[in-house]
């Protein structure tokens, strides 16, 4: 992977839809150029374009974060039994006092209730969770924007200010 092939995943990664027309001008390389990048990134796997949801758009009203402790069983038994579940997003191996966190977008309340005690507590090798719910999204991967519901500080309020 080369430069160009970082500059256009930089450009991608803020949108995915960018024309490659608009690739190329700004990298000032031909459009065939971009594209033919693009498809070889994606046919690597270096490259994949989704679309990023806002889950409480979507009637998801409980989304959470669970750290998953794993005892005697495979861990990546464990884990790819937890991925299956349709209410899993994300599911990352950690160090530290978890070896899993898993995101889950629930509906409600007692939709996260439901997943923990029916799925996620009676997965085999699943010792202990402890879950976070998530309250307020404050900055998304790759320049996705959450709606915030005050206006992002600027100046002193952020920290930026002068000393008095």
């Amino acid at each position: 992977m080369d430069q160009l092939d970082r500059s256009i995943l930089a450009i991608l990664q803020q949108d995915g839809r960018t024309p490659y027309t608009e690739i190329a001008q700004r990298l000032e390389i031909s459009e065939g150029t971009a594209r033919n990048r693009v498809a070889r990134l994606m046919e690597k796997g270096a490259l994949q374009i989704v679309g990023m949801i806002d889950p409480y758009q979507l009637g998801f009203d409980a989304p959470a974060l669970i750290g998953v402790s794993v005892q005697g069983a495979n861990l990546e038994d464990v884990a790819a039994c937890i991925a299956h579940f349709p209410e899993v997003s994300y599911l990352v191996m950690v160090s530290g006092e978890f070896d899993l966190i898993v995101e889950v977008l629930c509906r409600d309340r007692e939709h996260l209730a439901t997943f923990l005690n029916q799925q996620l507590r009676k997965t085999p090798g699943v010792f202990r969770t402890q879950t976070f719910m998530i309250l307020e999204t404050y900055k998304m991967s790759y320049g996705a924007q959450p709606r915030l519901p005050h206006p992002p500080m600027t100046g002193a309020a952020a920290g930026q200010g002068a000393a008095t």
